[in-house]
């Protein structure tokens, strides 16, 4: 099957979506024959990673757009990442990657050279591709996608921290961004990451549900996932956070959550913080504030890889982000046996199940909160639950593997190309019959 794979981002050094989009490659490279199409900036990382050399198709950035990216950028405030804005002023940056890979491979996509044609990067639902416009007869997936999703209403402070107000920009996309609507009205499977996302592709862009299917984009990397589920070894139960420190991933509760605890409780309880970011001072002076300092320990931030050895050293992961799209920290602490404790919206609240860990609706703060404190209770004072969380969390942790991801996409070419195949020659059939 000849695969030509677009995407944008994909690195191996560089952590979410390009990560992402590194993994679904190497993953679809081990089982199709795949042309990987990439940004320039990608090629020092991807030339030095011990990846099987077929095809990949570097395409680079004009100096006008070099220049462009440096002056658009020094616009950006500093401290918290105004996610908005950013995507706003580097759209200009994709747009020449997407008019550059439509035109070197339009000719080749029209004629058929490929059986089908999959664009991963960029995941929000708001980039148009042109390369569509050929794809005639050559099936098209994208995705998956995933993104936009709200704040809770009951974390309007920390929406308006993140920015939230200018989240406009995407619904004036639309009808701004040439070529948007054609490609999600045209896209013959769309992958949505989310049940949020599949959602809004339905009842905002009009996508049938026929063209779409739910697929999370995040996946399991072999290095986490252990074959035998854990067991609380003492009295101390060992709670992990990893992510980075910003006001929507929520680790300022899980600080509160254990001043709530009764001074016994405390006693029982140790947690360290993976991860750095804006939030850290603050963070830290909410454990001095609360007295905690013996039951809280910053790490500061670690290569991924890394992560493993502090999921092993932990006993629970406590991660009640807001606003989650993708969340793979919690897969990982999932695959290394961690029970869960996550807000119930977004992606994570789509990992976690009631058998492998806790999911909190995030109503309020306060809510939030007390769903934390709730959880690390019944952890502390039944742990016989401990054993069996453990051991679901590693089974549905082994269903994201990379490889399970990779064989889920291929039957949705497979189903494609046969669909395709099947109207074509019913055409040709019908076509002939006509003359004769």
């Amino acid at each position: 099957m000849k695969v030509l794979l677009i995407i944008e981002q994909c690195n191996p050094n560089w952590p979410s979506v390009p990560l992402v989009g590194f993994q679904l490659f190497q993953a679809l490279n081990a089982i199709a024959d795949v042309t990987l199409v990439t940004h320039g900036r990608n090629q020092a990382d991807l030339e030095q990673h011990t990846i099987t050399p077929k095809r990949i198709v570097y395409l680079h950035e004009s100096a006008f757009i070099r220049n462009y990216y440096q002056i658009a950028t020094a616009w950006l405030p500093g401290g918290m990442a105004n996610w908005p804005l950013y995507h706003v002023l580097t759209y200009p940056i994709y747009a020449e990657f997407n008019h550059q890979v439509y035109r070197q491979f339009k000719a080749a996509v029209a004629q058929g050279a490929y059986d089908i044609v999959h664009v991963i990067t960029p995941m929000m639902p708001r980039y148009p591709v042109k390369l569509i416009r050929a794809c005639g007869t050559t099936p098209f997936v994208l995705g998956p996608v995933n993104g936009g999703i709200p704040f809770p209403k009951g974390f309007s402070r920390v929406a308006a921290q993140e920015f939230a107000y200018l989240n406009f920009f995407r619904a004036l996309g639309r009808w701004l961004i040439p070529g948007y609507l054609a490609t999600y009205r045209k896209a013959d499977r769309i992958l949505a990451g989310s049940v949020y996302t599949h959602d809004w592709l339905q009842d905002s862009l009009g996508v049938s549900s026929d063209r779409l299917a739910l697929l999370p984009e995040n996946g399991l990397d072999a290095l986490f996932l252990q074959s035998q589920p854990r067991t609380l070894s003492s009295e101390l139960l060992r709670i992990l956070f990893v992510g980075r420190l910003v006001p929507y991933k929520c680790a300022d509760l899980v600080i509160a959550a254990i001043a709530q605890l009764s001074a016994t409780e405390q006693q029982r309880v140790q947690l360290t913080i993976v991860g750095d970011g804006p939030q850290r001072p603050f963070l830290e002076q909410q454990v001095q504030q609360l007295h905690l300092q013996q039951q809280v320990q910053f790490v500061g931030w670690v290569p991924q890889a890394e992560t493993r050895n502090y999921y092993l050293q932990s006993d629970v992961f406590c991660f009640p982000s807001i606003r989650e799209f993708g969340g793979a920290v919690v897969l990982e602490a999932m695959a290394c046996g961690l029970p869960c404790i996550v807000a119930d919206y977004g992606g994570i609240g789509e990992y976690v199940t009631p058998e492998t860990g806790f999911k909190l609706p995030p109503t309020s703060r306060e809510a939030l909160t007390a769903g934390i404190v709730q959880s690390l209770q019944i952890l502390l004072h039944e742990p016989d639950r401990y054993a069996h969380l453990s051991q679901a969390a590693i089974h549905r942790a082994t269903t994201f593997s990379w490889p399970h991801k990779a064989q889920q996409i291929l039957k949705h070419y497979q189903t494609l190309i046969d669909s395709h195949t099947a109207v074509h020659t019913s055409t040709s059939t019908k076509n002939l019959s006509t003359f004769t």
